[in-house]
């Protein structure tokens, strides 16, 4: 932990591969195995697993177990592996990946033209309206007077 680089969580779980690991999740189940695999969204593969539950008092064996990323609520990693991670330069984390956030991928020049296509069929569609007007009015004004 008195590491002087950064480290991202995904580089340490691929780096964390083919060693032991204990995973809690937040319902509160505890699953103690080795990681085989994991992806982008942090889901992990863990083989020869001992699962307690939630309380501590069942135990279960299994061969493997698929664990979905947003479950879990910590792992805990030997210190060994967290040595073994290579540093990598933050400046560039994040960027260049595709996302939801607003301005993503998107031309700015291409949304200016849009929203500027999008006035003008709106004041079109307006002035359009208003000249034709005389003839709805008219129907109005007579349904009010009856």
């Amino acid at each position: 932990p008195s590491r002087g680089g950064a480290m991202l969580p995904l580089s340490l779980l691929r780096t964390a591969t083919g060693n032991p690991m204990l995973v809690e999740l937040k319902n509160g189940e505890t699953f103690n195995g080795t990681l085989d695999s994991c992806d982008n969204w942090m889901n992990i593969k863990l083989k020869e697993v001992i699962c307690t539950s939630r309380d501590g008092d069942r135990f279960w064996r299994l061969p493997e177990v698929v664990i979905r990323g947003n479950n879990i609520k910590y792992l805990r990693i030997p210190e060994e592996v967290i040595d073994m991670v290579p540093e990598e330069d933050l400046s560039m984390a994040g960027k260049g990946k595709g996302g939801k956030g607003k301005d993503k991928g998107k031309d700015k020049d291409a949304k200016a033209s849009k929203a500027k296509r999008r006035r003008k069929k709106v004041s079109s569609s307006s002035s359009a309206s208003s000249s034709s007007g005389s003839g709805s009015g008219s129907e109005s004004e007579s349904e009010s007077e009856s």
